[in-house]
């Protein structure tokens, strides 16, 4: 059983964010690291990968939808790439690695102390590409959780972006937000379960030292534009709730 547990997500192949983030103090003394998906996709796939099992057998990935598109992408050549950045980190990526992310898991449950059973996912347990909104109705939720079994109380998951800890019928659900493609503020948002409680925390970052850092270290041809986007969090958190809402969610 783990006594706490740093959570990242959605990376996307930004090494200096993730970075800033391990050198937080309560990230290095954690029993555990876990990230729930969507690791490599970005301008610096292999590096994070690389970082991210440099922290041994205190860290646990969970696969996202966009860890599966890699791997999809290197092993079946006629699939159809999501965008350019996708295509270009699946060429990158070692067969180890590509290995790695076609065996990662989802979901994983840990034991954690103080909440019992957690559930770690990208979109939803049942689905690594559900959106499932901080907004989204009781309805929504009690499906995208219903084949969990009754002990399984807590639930982190990913693949929005955006940070957030709400009820869900008595379920507590967790989203650590995103470490390289954040909506609403720039920086890396990561959570942290301890003693039974949550913390959803930032990392503050030199923005432009992080693009900087993105744009020397990658060969994406479009890499400066990419992360004149994300790094610098051009989309805010209203603009991804508009997209990502279905239309009968909407009032």
């Amino acid at each position: 059983m783990a006594n706490s547990v740093v959570v990242l997500s959605d990376i996307h192949g930004v090494l200096p964010v993730l970075e800033a983030i391990l050198a937080e103090p309560e990230v290095g003394g954690a029993d555990l690291i876990v990230v729930t998906g969507d690791h490599a996709s970005g301008p610096q796939p292999r590096e994070v990968l690389e970082r991210l099992l440099a922290e041994g057998d205190r860290i646990r990935l969970v696969r996202g939808n966009a860890d599966r598109e890699l791997v999809a992408l290197r092993r079946g050549p006629s699939t159809e790439a999501p965008d350019g950045i996708t295509a270009w980190a699946a060429d990158q990526l070692s067969e180890d690695q590509v290995d790695l992310l076609a065996e990662l898991p989802h979901p994983l449950v840990i034991e954690v102390d103080g909440f019992g059973p957690v559930v770690f996912c990208h979109g939803s347990p049942r689905r690594d590409d559900e959106i499932v909104l901080v907004d989204s109705p009781l309805s929504r939720w009690r499906a995208a959780l219903a084949d969990l079994p009754t002990d399984h109380r807590t639930v982190v998951c990913g693949h929005t972006h955006m940070p957030f800890l709400r009820l869900v019928d008595r379920r507590l659900v967790i989203n650590a937000g995103s470490v390289g493609m954040p909506y609403g503020r720039p920086g890396g948002s990561w959570a942290l379960l301890r003693d039974g409680g949550v913390r959803l925390e930032r990392t503050v970052i030199d923005v432009d030292a992080a693009v900087e850092a993105v744009v020397a270290g990658s060969h994406y041809p479009q890499r400066r534009a990419w992360a004149d986007e994300y790094i610098r969090a051009a989309n805010s958190d209203a603009d991804a709730i508009a997209a990502f809402t279905p239309p009968g969610d909407r009032p």
